[in-house]
């Protein structure tokens, strides 16, 4: 067992978006500011701007400390886990939940809340953690082609509208997917072989939590180090709305909706020269082909010191949406 991680002599960042989940930080930053500052070396809070580059503040905060705390959803967490893969891993990384699904903070199983991920904080060990890896982006939970990066278009509008909640997020999925109209052309370089679909959805994933919640095979791959990538079977929209529900009963079946093929690494080709690919609850236009691939061991996390069920992320694991 690794030893406990030492907080009275660390330096501690704190990185805080504000602008993930429904609260506006406060009540975490007085809890941080109140149990983990008095214990820490020194102690600094980083709430993030408006438009301002989020990796470059972690990395900038990575160069002089020890522990950067990440506080928000899973793009926030993959921000900070990019800057400090990046710079090669030594400074430890914290993890609290405070986005809408938070898959990276549930397979760490640091706490589904920002009050118990502080009392990990408080009482931790460092352990290795591997991430995905898309054309030199982190990724944490999965890389999708197709219908959802749609869906995220549609999703950050009705949150800029009405607010997060789960409710919109599921019906910007219906909403989308009614939508959508041409299947992808996908061709995939995988195992030294030459694959080519027609789809309305290809995913990669990296989050152990995410696939269990869905009913999909694959976990126990991504603990290997591993990627599975996941491609439907519907070509259309309203295709993939037939999976989706099936997908909501626990009655999918990788066989009937989804070709499942695993490996080390990918290379994906598609039909345009740059694609809308989301990553981590995020969505950014990519140059084609994509490179997927795992950073082993990239990243030094805090997880509980006493875990309660098996380690999360053993040292052989894969990483973790929205």
């Amino acid at each position: 067992m690794t030893a406990k991680f030492d907080l009275s002599n660390a330096r501690v960042a704190a990185i805080l978006n504000a602008a993930s989940g429904k609260s506006d930080g406060s009540d975490t930053t007085a809890l941080l500011e109140k149990l983990v500052a008095p214990v820490s070396g020194s102690f600094d809070i980083l709430p993030i701007q408006k438009g301002q580059d989020l990796i470059r503040l972690a990395s900038d905060a990575a160069k002089s400390h020890d522990l950067v705390i990440a506080v928000g959803g899973d793009g926030t967490q993959a921000a900070v886990a990019q800057a400090l893969a990046d710079l090669g891993g030594e400074t430890v990384m914290g993890v609290i939940p405070g986005g809408t699904f938070n898959y990276f903070a549930r397979d760490l199983h640091v706490g589904d809340t920002p009050e118990e991920a502080i009392q990990t904080i408080l009482n931790a060990r460092v352990q290795p953690v591997s991430v995905g890896d898309m054309n030199g982006k982190v990724f944490l939970n999965n890389v999708s082609l197709g219908a959802y990066p749609e869906i995220l278009e549609k999703r950050e509008a009705a949150y800029r509208k009405f607010g997060r909640s789960r409710f919109l997020a599921y019906w910007a999925v219906l909403d989308a997917l009614r939508d959508l109209r041409h299947p992808l052309q996908l061709t995939a370089h995988v195992n030294g072989e030459t694959l080519e679909f027609q789809t309305a959805l290809a995913f990669v994933a990296q989050s152990e939590t995410q696939l269990e919640s869905f009913g999909l095979q694959g976990a126990e791959d991504v603990k290997r180090d591993r990627l599975p990538l996941f491609v439907a079977k519907a070509k259309t929209g309203r295709g993939l709305i037939a999976a989706a529900l099936r997908l909501a009963l626990g009655r999918t079946s990788h066989g009937e909706d989804f070709d499942l093929i695993i490996a080390d690494d990918f290379i994906i080709h598609t039909d345009s020269p740059t694609r809308h690919v989301a990553h981590d609850g995020e969505r950014s236009r990519v140059p084609a082909p994509l490179k997927l691939t795992i950073r082993k061991d990239a990243l030094r996390v805090l997880v509980p010191a006493d875990p309660v069920s098996d380690d999360p992320r053993t040292p052989t694991a894969g990483t973790a949406t929205n």
